[in-house]
């Protein structure tokens, strides 16, 4: 039987557990992009709760981007140094870490929020280049990983969706051409460093003509055959998809699917809280990696106790609190009676 703390492979990476901690992003840094005390020690309890893989917090491509004043950029100039102190911590407790990199609109001087037919081919290569750097950094940073984000509502998920991209170049139209732009990025990156790749991958979404299931298999397909090493699977609107009375939750059947198909590591996004019906669904599926997000907001080091008890449940309710008002902090863990009756 499947368990999720199980020591197991993720490529050729060795994991402690099963359990992937995804970011979201990191509000808890200094207003000049400075890594803090705070984000020092937050890393530090995951690593040593018994996580498996750390996703960080979004890194942002670029420093005027619709979500960079909440969470770091890769542009920061002391980003090497202070990301190899956060690596050396984590590693410390053998556990590896991915840069999560990604960015929602592409600027260019007084053209603001470009849509993908609005960009040239100067400015696609542009940002291929910006992320081949930003790859270079992620290496030198320590980070055994990046992951690329294709998921949500960032700019390349919107590039490689049908409803978004009216292209009719060779980076528009079919899958492939429309993918073409990350397939690139991918082969100068292994061309150039050793970083695992991971590409985070909406399941489908509600948009009319967008991605669904089918699609989104062709498309990890294409992302194995050209170098991807894994991929986590999520939405748009992710987290708020996700509430405390989920019961069914539809990535398990499209993750299955997805898993069916290509021959690489598949982590499950979102959802998960419950010790128990996480066990379950390890062993009711061909599931074998899960991420949460929140439940490290709530308390970094729930995990600990898991392994303690052996049948946890995180403190999250699922309010989405710490994503509405974009903090790292959970707002209800202080001031809730169940907490500290749960913690006595």
């Amino acid at each position: 039987m499947k368990d999720l703390f199980d020591s197991c492979d993720f490529g050729d990476l060795k994991l402690n557990s099963r359990i992937v901690r995804t970011g979201l992003w990191e509000s808890q840094r200094e207003p000049s992009g400075n890594f803090t005390p705070e984000i020092y020690d937050r890393y530090e309890s995951i690593a040593a709760s018994g996580v498996g893989l750390i996703i960080t917090e979004v890194i942002s491509l670029y420093p005027h981007d619709v979500f960079s004043k909440y969470t770091h950029t890769i542009n920061f100039n002391r980003f090497v140094r202070e990301a190899k102190d956060l690596t050396d911590l984590v590693h410390v407790y053998d556990v590896p870490i991915f840069a999560q990199l990604g960015f929602v609109q592409y600027n260019k001087r007084t053209e603001q929020n470009m849509k993908s037919e609005n960009l040239s081919i100067d400015d696609i290569r542009k940002i291929q280049t910006d992320f081949i750097i930003a790859a270079q950094k992620i290496g030198y940073a320590g980070f055994d990983g990046i992951q690329i984000a294709l998921g949500n509502n960032y700019f390349l998920s919107r590039f490689i969706n049908p409803a978004f991209n009216s292209r009719n170049d060779k980076y528009g139209g079919n899958t492939l051409n429309r993918l073409r732009i990350v397939l690139e990025i991918i082969k100068v990156i292994k061309q150039n460093t050793s970083l695992h790749i991971n590409c985070r991958l909406n399941a489908f979404d509600e948009s009319s003509d967008g991605m669904t299931i089918d699609e989104t298999i062709e498309i990890a397909k294409l992302l194995e055959k050209h170098g991807a090493d894994s991929l986590q699977i999520t939405r748009p609107r992710s987290p708020q998809f996700f509430t405390r009375n989920t019961e069914n939750n539809p990535l398990i059947d499209a993750t299955e699917k997805i898993i069916e198909e290509v021959d690489i590591p598949v982590i499950l996004g979102g959802g998960a809280r419950n010790q128990n019906k996480v066990n379950d669904l390890l062993n009711e599926t061909n599931i074998d990696y899960i991420s949460m997000q929140r439940p490290f907001v709530a308390d970094p080091s729930f995990l600990v106790d898991w392994q303690i008890k052996g049948d946890g449940e995180s403190f999250c309710q699922a309010c989405n609190n710490c994503y509405w008002k974009k903090t790292s902090t959970c707002h209800l863990k202080p001031c809730s009676p169940e907490y500290y009756k749960n913690s006595e």
